[in-house]
Formats: C-alpha cells, structure tokens, sequence
C-alpha cells in the first residue's frame, strides 16, 4: 500500500512538472497583459489589424469595428488607456502593458507600414 502511494505521488509530480513544461513562460513585462495570445475582437464593417510588440513578445489583434478612427476602436475594446492631454490621448497602457516616461522614460510608439506614426 505504502509504495502504492508513493508511485503514484511520484507520478502525479512528474505529470505536473510536464504540465508546467509545456506552458509558453510569459516575458515579466507581459504579466498584466489583457491578451498574451493572438486575438480577435469586435463586430463591425471594418476590420483593423493591430500588433503589439514589447521585449521579444508580439501579439497580434483583428478588431472588427463600425468605429470612425483607430483610436476609438482601440478604446472601444479597453486595448488603449492613458491620460487627456492638450494633444489629445497621452496613451500610457497598450493591451494592459504600461510605458510611463515619467517614470521610466519608456513610451508607447506607434507604427504603420513601418513608419512611426
């Protein structure tokens, strides 16, 4: 009975190391992502692809929106958040992830075609 138990405690520890194994380790940067995954959002004509790329992590974004600009549609799905500013949105957060350059001098840049925006 007692190496009955201890086999199968051994074989419930070697189940759950493989378990832990085969997870994807999410960069620290990435841990209050909303989305650690490729992910589809929305409903609406217009189809938006956004990537979001933050130490050697991307993930990519197919919104469906009736929206009129990229920013509400972003705003829309709580992807973007940040802070009103005399230029408009000072985005800080992208998909949860923050980039505060007052505080670390770290910033959200944006993209499209290659270019910066």
């Amino acid at each position: 009975m007692k190496k009955r138990i201890l086999s199968l405690l051994l074989i419930l520890c070697l189940a759950l190391t493989l378990c832990a194994c085969g997870k994807e380790k999410v960069p620290e940067l990435w841990q209050d992502a909303l989305y650690t995954e490729d992910t589809e959002l929305g409903q609406g004509a217009k189809t938006i692809t956004v990537q979001v790329q933050a130490e050697d992590k991307t993930v990519n974004f197919t919104i469906h929106t009736d929206c009129a600009t990229l920013g509400e549609a972003l705003l829309e799905h709580g992807l973007i958040a940040g802070e009103d500013s005399e230029f408009g949105l000072y985005i800080k957060k992208v998909n949860g992830i923050l980039a505060d350059y007052d505080v670390d001098q770290s910033y959200w840049g944006f993209y499209s075609g290659g270019e910066y925006m």
